[in-house]
């Protein structure tokens, strides 16, 4: 083999590998054999004359030179890609695959239809929508970009904050009919609480008065789950009390299938954020996705545009 054997198909396979971790993995991911993965990376490594990656029963890393290597490749296939996407410019829409991860619940409800209206004015761009809840890693992933709900740690993926969500106090009437309306915020000590277990301190409810003074009140209840969707259906079972975004209730409040309760107080507005990774960014149907958003997602209810 010589230097020409170094092909784009086998560099891109190596690169997921190496950020996979997983022959399988990648082999699911490419729509290929676990044999046809293995055959390029080896074909690779005979070509460039050292070993790239360590294999064991569980896992694939990378070596000293793999790594080394890792980072130019992921270079030489984003120049390859960005060249393509001026072509296609010039010739007439972008095109491609677009891999967008976002919070379960207003994915579902609210981002999905912005996707549809993105793809409905770029017909030619694919995209991939998966909704969870974990903290994924992206790159690893093959993830493009990742709409977030809640406080980010630090990460060397760019972030751009899309805005605030705000949040408010709901039950059903008929919880409300036959446990009382709770006239302030010490009453909630005597109530059902709907709450969100992978949601850190959701143990406790903060809420400003009008005179802006904080109140800390325990929040307890029989009933604690993982996803917002299943928050709205106990909401509407008549289950208890929540915290609930605006967007995960705003057609039940306007058709009266939930009710706010203490309406003077306020909850703390949870940030909404985007994550790209870096290498993607510049791509043209990643950026144009991004701006998309960032211009509609004031259309979401309850979502304050901008920091």
């Amino acid at each position: 083999m010589d230097k020409s054997d170094v092909t784009l198909e086998r560099l891109r396979t190596f690169v997921r590998v190496a950020e996979r971790g997983n022959l399988s993995a990648v082999a699911r991911e490419l729509g290929t054999g676990q044999s046809t993965i293995t055959r390029h990376l080896h074909e690779l490594e005979a070509t460039v004359g050292v070993a790239l990656l360590s294999r064991t029963t569980r896992r694939v890393t990378l070596t000293e030179e793999g790594g080394r290597y890792y980072v130019r490749a992921v270079q030489i296939l984003r120049l390859v890609e960005q060249a393509g996407d001026e072509v296609r410019g010039r010739r007439g829409a972008p095109a491609g695959a677009v891999r967008i991860s976002c919070s379960a619940a207003i994915g579902v409800l609210h981002v999905g239809r912005l996707i549809f209206a993105f793809q409905d004015r770029f017909p030619e761009i694919d995209v991939e929508f998966s909704l969870t809840d974990e903290r994924i890693d992206l790159v690893r992933e093959g993830v493009d970009v990742a709409l977030r709900l809640g406080p980010l740690g630090d990460s060397s993926l760019k972030l751009r904050a899309l805005g605030r969500s705000r949040r408010l106090l709901v039950a059903a009437p008929g919880y409300l009919a036959a446990r009382g309306r709770p006239a302030g915020p010490q009453d909630l000590a005597g109530h059902e609480g709907i709450r969100m277990c992978n949601v850190a301190g959701s143990e406790t409810l903060v809420l400003q008065g009008p005179d802006e003074t904080l109140h800390a009140v325990p929040f307890g209840g029989r009933f604690r789950v993982d996803h917002g969707l299943a928050v709205r259906e106990a909401l509407l079972a008549g289950r208890g009390i929540a915290p609930a975004h605006r967007w995960l209730v705003d057609d039940l409040l306007a058709a009266g299938r939930l009710e706010a309760i203490l309406p003077d107080y306020t909850l703390p507005m949870v940030p909404l954020s985007l994550l790209i990774v870096p290498e993607r960014a510049g791509i043209a149907r990643v950026r144009l996705l991004v701006e998309f958003l960032l211009a509609r997602v004031g259309e979401i209810p309850g979502i304050e545009a901008g920091r």
